[in-house]
Protein backbone atom coordinates (compact mmCIF):
# COMPACT_ATOMS: atom_id res chain seq x y z
CA UNK A 1 0.00 0.00 0.00
CA UNK A 2 1.37 2.95 -0.92
CA UNK A 3 1.68 6.39 1.14
CA UNK A 4 -0.06 9.21 -0.23
CA UNK A 5 1.40 12.49 -0.92
CA UNK A 6 4.98 11.61 0.34
CA UNK A 7 6.38 8.10 -0.08
CA UNK A 8 8.67 8.32 -3.31
CA UNK A 9 8.76 4.40 -4.51
CA UNK A 10 12.85 3.58 -4.12
CA UNK A 11 14.08 0.99 -6.65
CA UNK A 12 16.96 1.64 -9.63
CA UNK A 13 16.12 0.97 -13.09
CA UNK A 14 17.48 2.42 -16.12
CA UNK A 15 15.42 4.64 -17.68
CA UNK A 16 17.07 7.97 -18.57
CA UNK A 17 15.98 9.09 -15.19
CA UNK A 18 19.25 12.01 -14.86
CA UNK A 19 18.04 13.34 -18.57
CA UNK A 20 19.24 16.59 -18.91
CA UNK A 21 20.97 16.76 -15.59
CA UNK A 22 24.71 18.48 -15.71
CA UNK A 23 26.90 16.77 -13.03
CA UNK A 24 30.62 17.00 -12.17
CA UNK A 25 32.24 13.89 -11.26
CA UNK A 26 35.38 15.07 -9.44
CA UNK A 27 37.92 12.15 -9.24
CA UNK A 28 41.17 12.22 -6.39
CA UNK A 29 44.37 9.92 -5.80
CA UNK A 30 42.66 6.40 -4.33
CA UNK A 31 42.91 2.91 -5.51
CA UNK A 32 38.67 3.32 -5.62
CA UNK A 33 39.16 5.60 -8.59
CA UNK A 34 38.99 2.60 -10.83
CA UNK A 35 35.18 2.59 -9.71
CA UNK A 36 34.82 6.15 -11.35
CA UNK A 37 34.47 4.31 -14.76
CA UNK A 38 31.61 2.46 -13.81
CA UNK A 39 29.79 5.56 -12.26
CA UNK A 40 30.45 8.04 -15.24
CA UNK A 41 29.44 5.31 -17.59
CA UNK A 42 25.71 4.84 -15.54
CA UNK A 43 25.64 8.51 -14.83
CA UNK A 44 25.27 8.74 -18.80
CA UNK A 45 23.31 6.04 -19.14
CA UNK A 46 20.74 7.37 -17.20
CA UNK A 47 20.75 10.30 -19.44
CA UNK A 48 23.44 12.83 -17.60
CA UNK A 49 26.06 15.24 -19.27
CA UNK A 50 28.97 14.25 -17.14
CA UNK A 51 32.59 16.45 -16.69
CA UNK A 52 35.04 15.14 -15.02
CA UNK A 53 37.82 17.03 -13.03
CA UNK A 54 41.05 14.39 -11.93
CA UNK A 55 43.53 15.77 -9.29
CA UNK A 56 47.04 15.15 -10.37
CA UNK A 57 47.38 11.78 -8.50
CA UNK A 58 44.34 10.51 -9.54
CA UNK A 59 45.90 9.56 -12.97
CA UNK A 60 48.12 7.53 -11.14
CA UNK A 61 45.10 5.16 -10.96
CA UNK A 62 43.14 5.51 -13.77
CA UNK A 63 43.73 7.44 -17.10
CA UNK A 64 42.14 10.58 -18.48
CA UNK A 65 41.83 8.92 -21.55
CA UNK A 66 39.57 5.97 -19.78
CA UNK A 67 37.18 8.68 -18.02
CA UNK A 68 36.93 10.83 -20.95
CA UNK A 69 35.96 8.36 -23.63
CA UNK A 70 33.24 7.15 -21.17
CA UNK A 71 31.89 10.91 -19.89
CA UNK A 72 31.73 12.06 -23.88
CA UNK A 73 34.09 15.10 -22.53
CA UNK A 74 37.72 16.33 -22.08
CA UNK A 75 39.07 15.58 -18.69
CA UNK A 76 39.91 18.48 -16.97
CA UNK A 77 43.01 18.33 -14.30
CA UNK A 78 44.81 21.83 -14.37
CA UNK A 79 43.68 25.22 -14.20
CA UNK A 80 44.59 25.50 -17.52
CA UNK A 81 46.54 24.12 -20.68
CA UNK A 82 50.12 24.74 -21.26
CA UNK A 83 49.88 23.58 -24.53
CA UNK A 84 47.52 26.90 -26.01
CA UNK A 85 46.40 28.58 -22.69
CA UNK A 86 42.79 26.97 -22.66
CA UNK A 87 41.70 28.55 -19.37
CA UNK A 88 39.26 25.94 -17.17
CA UNK A 89 37.07 28.06 -15.30
CA UNK A 90 35.84 26.70 -11.98
CA UNK A 91 33.43 29.40 -11.69
CA UNK A 92 31.83 28.56 -14.37
CA UNK A 93 31.94 25.35 -13.65
CA UNK A 94 30.04 25.88 -10.12
CA UNK A 95 27.42 27.62 -12.43
CA UNK A 96 27.01 24.70 -15.12
CA UNK A 97 26.92 21.87 -12.61
CA UNK A 98 23.35 20.67 -10.84
CA UNK A 99 25.31 18.83 -8.83
CA UNK A 100 29.03 18.00 -8.27
CA UNK A 101 29.74 14.47 -7.16
CA UNK A 102 33.11 13.41 -5.64
CA UNK A 103 33.34 9.77 -6.05
CA UNK A 104 36.20 8.46 -4.64
CA UNK A 105 36.72 11.51 -1.74
CA UNK A 106 39.93 10.67 0.25
CA UNK A 107 40.62 11.87 3.34
CA UNK A 108 42.88 14.30 2.28
CA UNK A 109 40.37 16.10 -0.32
CA UNK A 110 37.85 15.78 2.62
CA UNK A 111 40.15 17.82 5.14
CA UNK A 112 41.01 20.52 2.80
CA UNK A 113 37.05 20.58 1.61
CA UNK A 114 36.38 21.00 4.95
CA UNK A 115 39.41 24.26 5.70
CA UNK A 116 39.15 25.47 2.28
CA UNK A 117 42.20 24.66 1.01
CA UNK A 118 42.22 25.33 -2.96
CA UNK A 119 45.57 24.37 -4.50
CA UNK A 120 43.67 21.90 -7.34
CA UNK A 121 41.03 22.54 -10.45
CA UNK A 122 39.08 20.39 -7.89
CA UNK A 123 38.96 22.24 -4.81
CA UNK A 124 38.54 25.46 -6.74
CA UNK A 125 35.26 24.32 -8.35
CA UNK A 126 34.24 22.90 -4.87
CA UNK A 127 34.46 26.17 -3.29
CA UNK A 128 32.74 28.08 -6.30
CA UNK A 129 29.77 25.79 -7.02
CA UNK A 130 26.59 26.73 -6.38
CA UNK A 131 25.21 23.23 -7.02
CA UNK A 132 24.78 21.00 -3.91
CA UNK A 133 27.79 18.74 -3.61
CA UNK A 134 27.54 14.94 -2.74
CA UNK A 135 30.62 12.81 -1.60
CA UNK A 136 31.71 9.24 -1.60
CA UNK A 137 34.04 9.13 0.74
CA UNK A 138 37.02 6.26 0.45
CA UNK A 139 40.18 5.35 2.58
CA UNK A 140 41.18 2.95 5.06
CA UNK A 141 39.43 1.89 8.16
CA UNK A 142 41.88 3.76 10.58
CA UNK A 143 41.83 6.61 8.71
CA UNK A 144 38.17 6.45 8.37
CA UNK A 145 37.18 5.77 12.25
CA UNK A 146 40.37 8.57 12.82
CA UNK A 147 38.58 11.34 15.00
CA UNK A 148 39.94 14.26 12.39
CA UNK A 149 38.44 12.58 9.74
CA UNK A 150 35.04 12.04 11.32
CA UNK A 151 35.23 15.62 12.76
CA UNK A 152 35.91 16.79 8.82
CA UNK A 153 32.91 14.88 7.35
CA UNK A 154 30.72 15.88 10.08
CA UNK A 155 31.57 19.96 9.19
CA UNK A 156 31.01 18.80 5.35
CA UNK A 157 27.74 17.83 6.36
CA UNK A 158 26.58 20.80 8.43
CA UNK A 159 27.72 22.78 5.71
CA UNK A 160 25.38 21.30 3.41
CA UNK A 161 27.22 18.64 1.45
CA UNK A 162 25.66 14.87 1.05
CA UNK A 163 27.51 12.10 1.94
CA UNK A 164 27.19 9.04 0.73
CA UNK A 165 28.14 6.35 3.42
CA UNK A 166 31.33 3.74 2.56
CA UNK A 167 30.60 0.24 2.64
CA UNK A 168 32.23 -2.36 4.48
CA UNK A 169 34.46 -5.01 3.08
CA UNK A 170 38.19 -5.78 2.52
CA UNK A 171 40.24 -2.48 2.11
CA UNK A 172 43.23 -2.19 0.03
CA UNK A 173 45.64 -2.46 3.21
CA UNK A 174 44.15 -6.04 3.95
CA UNK A 175 42.11 -4.73 6.77
CA UNK A 176 38.56 -5.64 6.71
CA UNK A 177 35.76 -2.70 8.13
CA UNK A 178 34.09 0.26 6.96
CA UNK A 179 35.61 2.65 4.38
CA UNK A 180 35.25 0.89 0.92
CA UNK A 181 33.35 3.37 -1.69
CA UNK A 182 30.23 2.73 -1.75
CA UNK A 183 29.37 0.69 -5.29
CA UNK A 184 28.78 3.03 -8.00
CA UNK A 185 25.13 1.34 -8.56
CA UNK A 186 24.73 2.45 -4.86
CA UNK A 187 26.34 5.88 -5.53
CA UNK A 188 23.71 6.60 -8.81
CA UNK A 189 21.04 5.58 -6.93
CA UNK A 190 21.66 7.75 -4.37
CA UNK A 191 21.99 10.94 -7.09
CA UNK A 192 18.59 9.85 -8.79
CA UNK A 193 16.88 9.91 -5.26
CA UNK A 194 18.88 13.27 -4.88
CA UNK A 195 16.82 14.54 -8.00
CA UNK A 196 13.48 12.80 -6.94
CA UNK A 197 13.16 15.01 -3.92
CA UNK A 198 9.92 16.46 -2.84
CA UNK A 199 10.07 20.56 -2.06
CA UNK A 200 9.24 20.46 1.62
CA UNK A 201 12.36 18.72 2.57
CA UNK A 202 14.57 19.66 0.28
CA UNK A 203 17.48 20.93 1.93
CA UNK A 204 16.19 20.25 5.40
CA UNK A 205 18.45 18.69 7.88
CA UNK A 206 16.56 15.92 9.93
CA UNK A 207 17.84 14.62 12.90
CA UNK A 208 16.67 11.06 14.18
CA UNK A 209 17.26 9.13 16.93
CA UNK A 210 16.17 5.24 16.81
CA UNK A 211 17.01 2.10 18.96
CA UNK A 212 17.72 1.82 22.66
CA UNK A 213 20.29 2.48 24.62
CA UNK A 214 22.79 0.46 26.86
CA UNK A 215 23.69 1.28 30.30
CA UNK A 216 26.73 -0.49 31.42
CA UNK A 217 26.65 -2.26 35.26
CA UNK A 218 30.09 -3.84 34.56
CA UNK A 219 32.31 -4.90 31.16
CA UNK A 220 29.55 -7.77 30.33
CA UNK A 221 26.17 -6.39 31.50
CA UNK A 222 24.03 -3.75 30.89
CA UNK A 223 20.28 -2.05 31.73
CA UNK A 224 18.62 -2.16 28.13
CA UNK A 225 14.96 -2.35 26.47
CA UNK A 226 13.73 -4.06 23.98
CA UNK A 227 13.53 -1.40 20.80
CA UNK A 228 14.62 -2.70 17.68
CA UNK A 229 15.34 0.44 15.58
CA UNK A 230 12.97 -0.16 13.07
CA UNK A 231 10.48 2.67 13.51
CA UNK A 232 13.29 5.29 13.18
CA UNK A 233 15.14 3.84 10.41
CA UNK A 234 11.50 3.70 8.21
CA UNK A 235 11.43 7.40 9.46
CA UNK A 236 14.90 8.08 8.04
CA UNK A 237 14.47 5.93 4.96
CA UNK A 238 11.64 8.07 4.29
CA UNK A 239 12.82 11.02 5.11
CA UNK A 240 15.58 10.40 3.13
CA UNK A 241 13.45 9.43 -0.15
CA UNK A 242 11.42 12.85 0.01
CA UNK A 243 14.52 14.57 -0.09
CA UNK A 244 15.63 15.51 3.35
CA UNK A 245 19.42 15.71 4.45
CA UNK A 246 19.04 12.87 7.62
CA UNK A 247 20.96 12.48 10.12
CA UNK A 248 20.44 9.07 11.95
CA UNK A 249 22.38 8.81 15.58
CA UNK A 250 20.79 5.33 16.82
CA UNK A 251 21.88 3.27 19.77
CA UNK A 252 22.87 -0.92 19.37
CA UNK A 253 20.85 -2.00 17.01
CA UNK A 254 21.25 -4.82 13.97
CA UNK A 255 19.53 -2.71 10.99
CA UNK A 256 21.72 -1.75 7.60
CA UNK A 257 21.50 1.70 7.08
CA UNK A 258 18.41 2.43 4.64
CA UNK A 259 19.95 4.37 2.03
CA UNK A 260 23.45 5.44 1.52
CA UNK A 261 22.98 9.47 1.69
CA UNK A 262 22.01 9.13 5.27
CA UNK A 263 24.48 10.11 8.05
CA UNK A 264 25.30 7.36 10.37
CA UNK A 265 26.08 7.92 14.33
CA UNK A 266 26.26 4.48 16.35
CA UNK A 267 25.85 5.35 19.90
CA UNK A 268 25.32 3.10 22.74
CA UNK A 269 24.69 4.47 26.19
CA UNK A 270 22.19 7.44 26.81
CA UNK A 271 25.17 9.87 27.92
CA UNK A 272 26.36 9.25 24.40
CA UNK A 273 23.10 9.64 22.10
CA UNK A 274 22.93 12.83 24.47
CA UNK A 275 26.45 14.45 23.50
CA UNK A 276 25.49 13.41 19.36
CA UNK A 277 21.94 15.15 19.46
CA UNK A 278 22.42 18.05 21.75
CA UNK A 279 25.74 18.94 19.14
CA UNK A 280 23.75 18.16 15.90
CA UNK A 281 20.38 19.86 17.24
CA UNK A 282 21.51 23.38 16.87
CA UNK A 283 21.91 22.92 12.61
CA UNK A 284 18.80 20.61 11.94
CA UNK A 285 15.81 21.90 10.82
CA UNK A 286 13.62 18.82 12.60
CA UNK A 287 14.53 16.35 15.27
CA UNK A 288 12.43 13.23 15.52
CA UNK A 289 13.20 11.56 19.22
CA UNK A 290 12.50 7.97 18.48
CA UNK A 291 15.08 6.50 20.42
CA UNK A 292 13.96 4.46 23.26
CA UNK A 293 16.52 5.85 25.77
CA UNK A 294 16.84 4.92 29.23
CA UNK A 295 15.55 7.20 31.72
CA UNK A 296 17.90 5.19 34.18
CA UNK A 297 21.91 4.68 34.48
CA UNK A 298 23.88 2.87 36.97
CA UNK A 299 25.33 5.77 39.26
CA UNK A 300 28.74 3.87 39.65
CA UNK A 301 29.81 0.77 36.93
CA UNK A 302 32.29 -1.81 37.84
CA UNK A 303 35.27 -2.60 36.21
CA UNK A 304 35.45 -6.36 36.62
CA UNK A 305 33.19 -8.32 35.87
CA UNK A 306 30.39 -8.72 39.03
CA UNK A 307 30.09 -11.78 40.41
CA UNK A 308 27.63 -14.48 41.84
CA UNK A 309 27.34 -14.43 45.81
CA UNK A 310 24.79 -15.38 48.07
CA UNK A 311 23.73 -12.04 49.25
CA UNK A 312 21.21 -9.95 47.09
CA UNK A 313 23.14 -6.99 44.83
CA UNK A 314 21.85 -3.63 45.02
CA UNK A 315 22.49 -1.13 41.63
CA UNK A 316 21.46 2.67 42.95
CA UNK A 317 20.71 4.31 39.41
CA UNK A 318 20.48 7.70 38.58
CA UNK A 319 18.25 9.93 36.33
CA UNK A 320 20.06 9.90 32.67
CA UNK A 321 19.64 13.41 30.47
CA UNK A 322 16.45 14.08 29.12
CA UNK A 323 17.55 14.60 25.45
CA UNK A 324 14.23 15.89 24.35
CA UNK A 325 14.02 18.14 27.06
CA UNK A 326 17.49 19.75 26.86
CA UNK A 327 16.60 20.64 23.03
CA UNK A 328 13.33 21.79 23.46
CA UNK A 329 14.74 24.26 26.14
CA UNK A 330 17.22 25.22 23.40
CA UNK A 331 14.93 25.18 20.36
CA UNK A 332 15.54 27.57 17.66
CA UNK A 333 12.85 29.67 15.75
CA UNK A 334 11.38 27.63 13.08
CA UNK A 335 12.51 24.49 14.45
CA UNK A 336 10.23 21.36 14.41
CA UNK A 337 10.75 18.62 17.49
CA UNK A 338 8.61 15.22 16.96
CA UNK A 339 8.35 12.91 20.33
CA UNK A 340 7.20 9.63 20.70
CA UNK A 341 5.53 8.23 23.78
CA UNK A 342 4.86 4.55 24.33
CA UNK A 343 2.79 4.13 27.41
CA UNK A 344 1.32 1.31 29.45
CA UNK A 345 -1.28 2.86 31.11
CA UNK A 346 -3.27 6.69 31.14
CA UNK A 347 -1.81 6.82 27.21
CA UNK A 348 -3.38 10.20 26.40
CA UNK A 349 -2.71 12.10 29.22
CA UNK A 350 0.73 11.05 29.81
CA UNK A 351 1.44 11.82 26.31
CA UNK A 352 -0.27 15.34 26.01
CA UNK A 353 1.78 15.82 29.47
CA UNK A 354 5.39 14.76 27.13
CA UNK A 355 4.30 17.40 24.45
CA UNK A 356 3.61 20.29 26.60
CA UNK A 357 6.62 19.45 28.98
CA UNK A 358 8.96 18.96 26.52
CA UNK A 359 7.90 21.73 23.84
CA UNK A 360 7.31 19.24 21.06
CA UNK A 361 5.05 20.69 18.29
CA UNK A 362 4.18 17.05 17.24
CA UNK A 363 3.99 13.56 19.46
CA UNK A 364 3.32 10.00 18.48
CA UNK A 365 1.90 7.99 20.54
CA UNK A 366 1.61 4.50 20.63
CA UNK A 367 0.25 1.99 23.43
CA UNK A 368 1.52 -1.53 24.46
CA UNK A 369 -2.14 -2.62 25.00
CA UNK A 370 -2.29 -2.62 21.33
CA UNK A 371 -1.45 -5.74 19.86
CA UNK A 372 1.34 -5.35 16.95
CA UNK A 373 2.16 -1.88 17.81
CA UNK A 374 5.38 -1.36 19.75
CA UNK A 375 8.80 -2.80 20.02
CA UNK A 376 10.33 -5.58 18.37
CA UNK A 377 7.98 -6.01 15.32
CA UNK A 378 7.44 -4.98 12.05
CA UNK A 379 3.52 -3.16 12.48
CA UNK A 380 2.69 -0.35 14.45
CA UNK A 381 -0.26 1.66 15.30
CA UNK A 382 -0.47 5.46 16.57
CA UNK A 383 -1.97 8.38 17.40
CA UNK A 384 -0.60 11.81 16.68
CA UNK A 385 -1.21 14.72 18.80
CA UNK A 386 0.03 18.18 17.32
CA UNK A 387 0.27 21.30 19.76
CA UNK A 388 -3.57 22.38 19.47
CA UNK A 389 -4.29 18.91 20.97
CA UNK A 390 -5.37 17.75 17.09
CA UNK A 391 -5.81 14.23 17.00
CA UNK A 392 -5.19 11.91 14.24
CA UNK A 393 -5.93 8.27 14.94
CA UNK A 394 -4.30 5.76 12.78
CA UNK A 395 -5.19 1.82 11.87
CA UNK A 396 -2.34 -1.05 12.62
CA UNK A 397 -0.14 -0.27 9.50
CA UNK A 398 3.37 -1.90 8.38
CA UNK A 399 6.42 0.93 10.40
CA UNK A 400 7.09 2.06 6.52
CA UNK A 401 3.17 3.29 6.49
CA UNK A 402 3.18 4.39 9.87
CA UNK A 403 6.67 6.38 8.78
CA UNK A 404 4.67 8.06 5.61
CA UNK A 405 2.07 8.78 8.27
CA UNK A 406 4.00 10.75 10.34
CA UNK A 407 6.16 12.52 7.65
CA UNK A 408 3.07 13.90 6.04
CA UNK A 409 1.76 15.41 8.98
CA UNK A 410 5.19 17.06 9.57
CA UNK A 411 4.88 18.51 6.45
CA UNK A 412 1.91 19.76 7.03
CA UNK A 413 2.87 21.71 10.02
CA UNK A 414 5.73 23.12 8.34
CA UNK A 415 3.84 24.26 5.91
CA UNK A 416 1.26 25.96 8.11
Amino acid sequence: MACKGVFILHFFISCMMLKGKHIIVGVTGSIAAYKAASLIRLLVKEGAEVKVIMTPLAKAFITPLTLATLSKNPIMVDFYNPENGDWNSHVSLGLWADLFLIAPATANTIAKMAHGVADNLLLTTYLSAKCPVMIAPAMDLDMFCHPVTRRNMKELWECGNLIVEPGEGELASGLSGKGRMAEPETIVEAVCSFFMKRTEFQGKKVLITAGPTYEPIDPVRFIGNYSTGKMGFALAEVLADCGAEVMLVTGPVHLKTPRASIRRIDVESAGMMYEEVIRAARHSDVVIFCAAVADFTPKERSEVKLKRGDESLCIELEPTEDIAAEVGRRKKEGQLLVGFALETNDEMCNALLKLKKKNLDLIVLNSLQDEGAGFGGDTNKVTLIDRQERKEVFELKSKKEVACDIVNRIAEIMNQ
